[in-house]
């Protein structure tokens, strides 16, 4: 560690990400003080999106979902994934 980091107290999160993004974290401290770290329980980010599909493909969809004993949305997610893989 070169020099002790100190953390001021902010009055909101604009300026939090002001002072952050004007660190220079290289100043605080060397490659070998960091450690790897997880985050087991984040979850990605969300977002609801309206989408037109015909009722009858829906059905189909909802058809195999509970054939297989899943979520029909979660079917269609899986779906969505699958066709953006790359090869």
């Amino acid at each position: 560690m070169k020099k002790p980091l100190n953390i001021p107290t902010f009055k909101n999160e604009d300026e939090e990400r002001k002072f952050w993004r004007a660190l220079d974290l290289s100043e605080y401290y060397e490659p070998k003080d960091l450690v790897p770290v997880s985050f087991p329980n984040l979850k990605p980010t969300t977002r609801a999106i309206s989408i037109r599909i015909p009722e009858y493909l829906i059905d189909r969809v909802k058809e195999k979902a509970n054939a297989i004993n899943i979520p029909y949305q979660s079917l269609i997610k899986q779906y969505i994934a699958w066709g953006t893989a790359t090869p």
